[in-house]
């Protein structure tokens, strides 16, 4: 579980640590390139997800849709031959991340839809995650299931592509929405819960293993290869 792939701001700014440098980005792919990994978006782990295909795969997923995951990440992607999912929100294409900006969080440009169909020209996945990052668990079912759905139908209207996977905000959710996100027609759905998919997880509750600014190599292999991110979720 990626955000920012960017400089990382000045000591003390909120959210500092969800961005990671392009140098350690740059390692971190490297690195389990090198250890004979594939990385893949959610789009391409769906048949090791079911059981049908078995492999040395990872997911590799990037929260909110910010431009610098176009700039910094896809040109590491690429060298690797690995893939990768963006989960973006339909009503903010080409925004910033405005719902940060009351606890000064630094505003960081979003993906437009121009820069969507590169992404998805490069052969990565566009996944939603809703309309404007909304706290799913405040709004009444209604809100809830329009951000869920109409997110999914904005995204595939304006991009040409099948959207099939799901990431709650803020990694908030109950299980109401875990049924409004499988009635939308999405296959996963991803949240902020620490650790690794194992045989029979809920597919629209998956954990992610959290990268960091602070995640070095060494601690970027132990959280990948050991239960430490299991223990923390």
């Amino acid at each position: 579980m990626y955000h920012q792939i960017d400089t990382p701001p000045a000591k003390g700014t909120p959210m500092r640590g969800l961005t990671v440098s392009p140098v350690s980005f740059r390692r971190q792919m490297a690195l389990l390139s090198t250890l004979g990994y594939h990385g893949l978006s959610m789009r391409d782990l769906e048949p090791y997800l079911d059981e049908r295909r078995r492999g040395k795969v990872f997911g590799i997923t990037f929260d909110d849709g910010y431009r610098n995951n176009l700039e910094h990440a896809l040109p590491e992607l690429q060298r690797h031959r690995f893939t990768a999912t963006c989960y973006g929100l339909s009503g903010l294409s080409g925004g910033c991340n405005q719902w940060d900006a009351e606890i000064g969080v630094p505003q960081k440009p979003l993906m437009n839809d121009d820069d969507w169909r590169q992404w998805l020209a490069a052969g990565m996945d566009v996944g939603s995650h809703t309309r404007y990052h909304l706290d799913l668990t405040t709004q009444d079912d209604a809100t809830a299931k329009a951000e869920i759905q109409e997110s999914k139908n904005e995204l595939e209207q304006r991009l040409g592509a099948e959207i099939r996977h799901f990431c709650y905000p803020y990694g908030r959710f109950s299980e109401r929405h875990q049924h409004m996100v499988r009635e939308a027609g999405y296959v996963t759905a991803t949240t902020t819960r620490r650790g690794r998919v194992a045989e029979n997880d809920d597919r629209f509750a998956l954990r992610r293993v959290l990268v960091a600014k602070s995640t070095d190599p060494l601690r970027f292999w132990i959280k990948i290869a050991t239960a430490y991110e299991d223990r923390r979720g």
